[in-house]
């Protein structure tokens, strides 16, 4: 939850959709943007979407990546995942887990586990923002699937305008750094694309280079 002061003075509390620590895109003081909600069954009638970090919106919204990725997918945007038939989003798979994307052309099928990324310094996009058993275990499940001869790929997408190369967080998770290195030498591929962001609307934008 995010307490945040209006225009008019009066302060809300909004819901934050985003588990990770913020680093980078949760100074106070700074303009934010809120979405409102009618509906009767919410307890919170106003979401945190984005939050102004000066050089550039920031989108905290963590439903949104999945979402435009897919999308960005199935237009045809991401050229290194085109060629699939079908594209199904939260599909069980591995040891009790979900892949954010499934793509499938007759028997190929390419996994594809999609990442936030808001922390950014200095141009330098990093992830994760807090340590991540769970990212963690992501990384294991994509190795598993590329032994089973399927491909595996990591998304980053950055969530802001001011990246221009991304890199593990080792100094914040060096185990999930450790593991990615790891998975790549066994095939995983990375894929990085930041986005153009505007109070109208989000896409997605550049293929960024990363570093390991």
């Amino acid at each position: 939850m995010a307490d945040v002061r209006l225009r008019n003075g009066h302060v809300v509390t909004a819901h934050c959709p985003n588990s990770g620590s913020m680093k980078a895109c949760s100074e106070p003081s700074r303009p934010v943007y809120l979405s409102k909600h009618n509906k009767p069954s919410r307890r919170l009638k106003y979401t945190w979407e984005l939050i102004d970090m000066g050089r550039s919106l920031v989108g905290v919204n963590t439903i949104v990546p999945n979402r435009l990725t897919e999308a960005s997918i199935a237009a045809g945007y991401v050229k290194a995942l085109s060629g699939y038939d079908t594209i199904r989003s939260e599909v069980k798979y591995g040891e009790n887990s979900r892949i954010d994307l499934l793509l499938e052309n007759g028997q190929n099928r390419c996994f594809v586990e999609v990442k936030n990324c808001t922390l950014v310094t200095d141009g330098l996009a990093c992830f994760p923002d807090a340590v991540t058993s769970r990212g963690l275990k992501h990384l294991i499940e994509l190795q598993n699937q590329i032994r089973q001869g399927d491909r595996a790929v990591m998304f980053y997408l950055i969530q802001r305008m001011d990246a221009e190369r991304f890199r593990p967080a080792d100094h914040i998770d060096p185990a999930y750094g450790q593991e990615l290195r790891k998975a790549v030498q066994r095939g995983v591929e990375i894929l990085v694309y930041d986005v153009a962001i505007d109070l109208e609307g989000i896409s997605l934008n550049r293929r960024l280079p990363y570093q390991l």
